[in-house]
């Protein structure tokens, strides 16, 4: 759909609906899953629908603080969710991404607003993700072709991928200034304050789904082991699984690892009463999203 045309039927189910829906259906909850932020000048080279411009987030912060009350992820998770009227919402950003360190924490923190950051530890100060290497100058995506043979067949091992590529003349393009992994250093930075906590995202962001156990165990276990000798004071024991992608065996190797939950990263709204707390939903919030696409989606209407 042209974006002019989705940009008008958007605001028209903001006007429309959410006033209905603000009247019948309090105490709605959400987990908002980011990736990167991104100054307004920089021209991003990566998969661009994940590296999100500064002024693009400081608007979605003042609407999301307009219908909700932001707190830290172990609040959306605990009991007292159950029966409060509150709107309540969580803020989490997957990958440790440098800007999401740099610019979108301390834009939180200067609101008084908590998040969550979930590290992959392999990957901290790393050159790249594969996923931005492999886009061509970030005018377009990954095409679902390239991505699926990544995800599937060379299981999202990032190393694999990037040999791949080589073999195959795909051109690996590392040069990035904010849309590479954060360093342990950033992460430091910011991981002192009271408001930030981390979680593990993997030890090296794997498709989980493709592992043997032994790999799987590793995967899970480590990384909240490290996060713990770490950064003990602000880990949470929440696992985000790579690419949103879980298998019942994946869930239960993450139970047994210690966790008390995992996230997906799409899937909606929290439910009221948690099911099964290994697959619980976020809403994912790409870049290029209209205000009212965003009103529109964490309100649980709009899923991509």
């Amino acid at each position: 759909m042209h974006s002019r045309a989705r940009d008008a039927l958007e605001a028209l189910g903001v006007a429309l609906v959410l006033p209905v829906l603000g009247r019948v259906s309090p105490g709605r909850h959400l987990i908002l899953a980011y990736h990167n932020v991104v100054p307004d000048d920089h021209v991003v080279g990566g998969e661009p629908s994940i590296h999100l411009s500064l002024s693009a987030f400081r608007r979605q912060l003042d609407l999301l603080t307009e219908t909700h009350r932001l707190v830290p992820l172990d609040r959306i998770l605990g009991v007292g969710v159950v029966g409060t009227r509150d709107r309540l919402a969580s803020v989490t950003f997957d990958d440790a991404y440098r800007g999401a360190l740099e610019l979108a924490l301390p834009e939180l923190l200067s609101r008084g607003l908590p998040a969550t950051v979930f590290v992959a530890p392999r990957l901290l100060g790393a050159p790249a993700f594969w996923w931005d290497a492999l886009c061509s100058g970030g005018a377009t995506a990954l095409d679902d072709e390239t991505r699926e043979h990544a995800l599937d067949t060379l299981a999202g091992d990032g190393g694999e991928i990037q040999m791949w590529a080589r073999e195959t003349g795909r051109s690996l393009e590392v040069s990035f200034e904010w849309e590479r992994p954060g360093t342990l250093d950033e992460l430091q930075r910011v991981a002192h304050h009271p408001m930030v906590t981390l979680g593990p995202h993997s030890w090296s962001h794997p498709n989980l789904t493709r592992l043997d156990d032994t790999r799987l165990a590793e995967e899970v276990e480590r990384p909240l082991a490290w996060l713990r000798e770490n950064f003990a004071a602000c880990v949470v024991p929440i696992f985000a699984y790579p690419y949103g992608l879980s298998s019942r065996t994946v869930e239960d190797a993450v139970r047994r690892a210690g966790y008390e939950a995992g996230l997906r990263v799409e899937g909606g709204l929290v439910p009221p009463r948690i099911a099964d707390p290994f697959l619980l939903p976020r809403v994912n919030v790409p870049a290029g999203l209209s205000p009212s696409g965003f009103k529109l989606r964490v309100a649980g209407l709009l899923a991509g």
